[in-house]
């Protein structure tokens, strides 16, 4: 008897190697991928000796300004790459949510979420293992939980506005007027976040920041590929000149494809969605009925060491299905 309780238990720590192996791989295969992508641009760049040959023979004055322009390139993209990332770092996401905090007061916020919860788990009688967890999700979690999606729904609210903007910026064009005072009818009249957004640009061109930083550093605080579309369009007319109403035309065509193509995907995808809700808060639903009609029977997950093995295992084994899930559904296009 002992002996099969021994094989059952090691059995169950080795599924629970299997799924935190297998969580590990999922949540670093990106950082896999983009490794190999790194090692292959190094790759070429190694066997590009003819064009650094010609760096080095080049003359001091052309080798200085091709350093130059390599630094700037390096430190734009960096700054890109931050803000692109999807962990940015909290000061960053803050701006991008649109929310003032600074970063000590939304640690200590989060810290003061974190002691609520457990003291309100502690007036329940929950063990201890489960005040650990709580505390974790209401200081760590819960907080970032609600950052990301202020700033997610911000950022969908700056693209649904986003096409009318450019469509202003179009007609004000064609009936003639300059492209400033178009910003600045935006920046008055255009709904928020695209109010707030492009009168952060204005407002930089008044202190004589060029109209393409401007507009490269709206991208960082909107980091989506419409602002990047948007921005790449000023950039290359104000550097290279040409029609601005009929690339800005173009632009806001593009804009509400991508909205349409959006909205579509977003269609396919809701039943999946609904499957994965209703999977994921199937276990939930079920466990708090049994508990409210036998709360003995369902009490010997919580108090044995067994039950308590196979309650982390179903855990995990659920957070693994919704993480599969949820990558079933998401479509970057």
């Amino acid at each position: 008897m002992q002996l099969g309780i021994d094989v059952r238990v090691l059995a169950m720590m080795g599924l629970v190697g299997f799924s935190i192996a297998a969580l590990l791989y999922g949540f670093f295969y990106g950082r896999i991928e983009r490794q190999a992508t790194v090692e292959r641009r190094r790759t070429l760049a190694a066997n590009a000796s003819p064009d650094i040959e010609r760096v080095k023979t080049a003359s001091p004055t052309a080798r200085r300004r091709n350093v130059q322009e390599t630094l700037k390139d390096l430190e734009i993209k960096q700054k890109h790459k931050a803000s692109k990332s999807t962990n940015p770092p909290m000061q960053l996401r803050l701006e991008q949510a649109g929310l003032t905090l600074s970063t000590g007061r939304f640690y200590t916020y989060s810290a003061l979420t974190g002691v609520v919860i457990v003291a309100g788990c502690l007036l329940a009688g929950l063990p201890f293992f489960l005040l650990l967890g709580a505390g974790f999700v209401g200081a760590v979690g819960l907080p970032r939980f609600v950052v990301n999606f202020i700033r997610k729904r911000r950022h969908a609210a700056f693209i649904d506005e986003l096409a009318n903007a450019v469509e202003v910026i179009v007609r004000g064009v064609k009936a003639g007027l300059p492209l400033n005072d178009c910003l600045r009818m935006i920046a008055t009249e255009a709904k928020d976040p695209v109010k707030s957004e492009f009168r952060a640009v204005v407002e930089s061109m008044q202190l004589g920041v060029p109209i393409d930083e401007a507009v490269t550093r709206m991208y960082e605080r909107v980091p989506l590929p419409e602002t990047n579309f948007f921005g790449i369009v000023l950039s290359i007319q104000s550097k290279a000149g040409g029609n601005l109403s009929e690339a800005l035309g173009n632009l806001a065509k593009v804009l509400r494809e991508r909205k349409k193509m959006r909205a579509k995907i977003q269609a396919m995808s809701m039943e999946a969605k609904s499957s994965a809700g209703i999977i994921g808060s199937l276990p939930l639903i079920v466990t708090t009925l049994v508990y409210l009609t036998s709360p003995d029977y369902i009490m010997v997950l919580f108090v044995t060491p067994i039950g308590q093995i196979v309650l982390g295992i179903s855990v995990l084994w659920m957070l693994i299905g919704v993480f599969v899930m949820k990558r079933m559904i998401a479509f970057d296009f």
